[in-house]
């Protein structure tokens, strides 16, 4: 077993069982409660076409029963103790977590460990579950801004699985079947794509001798193939649903990656543009000019690529003037530098948003995995605060110059469009 090796500044211990799972914790001593999480480093961009969806299934069907619990025991082993069980899928990551008090950890690991080793993917189970997921797939549908951002990234992200829908399609999911399920469970949830994290009033090695005790056995995989790397594509879209009063558009252009040594100029840039109530888009194209209630920046970053992305829901007959103020915005950041004063305001936004972010335990259990798998180094508070200080406004307007090539915009539309068309001339910034 790896040494444990101490982090400086935050209280993080991080320990590898011998087969590869990752233990990572943080002790907060002021607090009374413990947020645990196993994650999985799988998600939809490791689906092959016909798995599309089968992450997010398997996320569903761990709560539906296994070899010691029933899925009303799982339910209520948590809810006895007055803590919380959730679990989520995306497109990089699986996480299964709970928030107890500290005197309940043992418990509550117990429940974790058991979902994700213990699975038993019993055929009923299987088939009643697939018509709650084609429900919610319904559900989604019926979300026109969701629709559109669906619509956007399997454009974007044209023949690659990080185009794909998280929950999958009404075709992937109709015919997943036991082996099918198991199959991929096999191969992903495997020691070396396994990091569980813990943020808390709790002790690293008692952690780790539960992580021990229930995960010491689980068998290494195959080794998996690598990652193919996606190529963004510049594409204008227009989708008519003549049921939807709102006309509802994506903007958006090829960003850095997760690990990307320059994210929080990234940020910064994001924040300056859409990311708040005082960023250029709300307030110019909301509140000055009232062309639409919603619109925002937001950054999606991934292990290799990345996204910013703008969205706004307005009406058709002011379609074409929110694509021109959106244009105009982004020249504007490209010719000019930000001022001091703004480029100001952007900074404590963010620094504001990290150290609220980070109050937590469960958002330090969530920030441990992720710096965990996507850097393999923790940061300290002080360090991520002073990356966000360093950023100058000559580095937000050179961002600024690469991201925004109209050659590399890519726009979805959706409404009642008729015979509305933007044009590639029309995204000159």
């Amino acid at each position: 077993m790896a040494k444990a090796r101490p982090s400086e500044t935050r209280d993080i211990q991080s320990t590898s069982l011998k087969n590869g799972v990752r233990v990572i914790t943080e002790q907060m001593a002021h607090v009374r409660s413990v947020s645990l999480g196993v994650w999985i480093t799988t998600g939809s961009r490791c689906e092959a076409p016909d798995e599309n969806g089968i992450s997010h299934f398997i996320e569903h069907m761990v709560f539906k029963g296994t070899k010691h619990r029933s899925a009303e025991d799982i339910a209520r082993s948590v809810d006895s103790i007055g803590g919380g069980l959730d679990a989520f899928t995306a497109k990089e990551l699986v996480s299964y977590n709970t928030k107890v008090l500290d005197e309940h950890l043992p418990l509550a690991f117990d429940v974790l460990a058991d979902m994700v080793l213990n699975p038993l993917f019993r055929r009923e189970d299987i088939e009643k579950e697939k018509g709650v997921i084609l429900e919610e797939l319904k559900m989604d549908v019926d979300n026109p801004e969701y629709l559109l951002h669906e619509i956007f990234s399997s454009n974007f992200y044209k023949d690659h699985p990080l185009g794909k829908p998280i929950i999958g399609t009404k075709d992937t999911v109709k015919k997943f079947h036991r082996e099918m399920i198991h199959d991929y469970y096999s191969r992903y949830y495997s020691p070396s794509n396994i990091v569980i994290t813990a943020a808390g009033n709790l002790n690293h090695q008692r952690l780790v001798n539960l992580a021990r005790e229930h995960f010491a056995d689980l068998r290494i995989s195959a080794a998996l193939p690598p990652a193919q790397v996606p190529v963004p594509h510049a594409r204008l879209v227009f989708k008519n649903k003549s049921s939807l009063e709102q006309t509802h558009l994506y903007l958006g252009v090829p960003s850095y990656p997760f690990p990307h040594e320059h994210r929080f100029t990234c940020y910064v840039l994001n924040t300056v543009l859409g990311g708040g109530m005082s960023s250029r888009l709300f307030q110019n194209i909301r509140e000055k000019q009232g062309l639409a209630y919603s619109v925002y920046s937001d950054l999606s970053m991934y292990r290799d690529t990345g996204c910013m992305a703008i969205y706004a829901g307005t009406s058709i007959e002011t379609a074409g003037k929110v694509v021109e103020c959106i244009v105009k915005e982004l020249r504007e950041i490209k010719e000019n530098p930000v001022p001091a004063e703004e480029l100001r305001r952007a900074k404590d936004h963010l620094k504001g948003s990290f150290m609220l972010g980070l109050e937590s335990t469960s958002s330090r259990m969530s920030n441990l995995a992720r710096q965990e798998i996507y850097f393999k180094r923790f940061f300290s508070l002080d360090e991520m605060l002073q990356s966000i200080e360093d950023v100058s406004a000559d580095q937000v307007q050179k961002v600024a110059r690469e991201f925004f090539n109209p050659k590399n915009i890519t726009l979805a539309m959706l409404g009642n469009l008729g015979d509305f068309r933007i044009k590639r001339e029309d995204l000159a910034c």
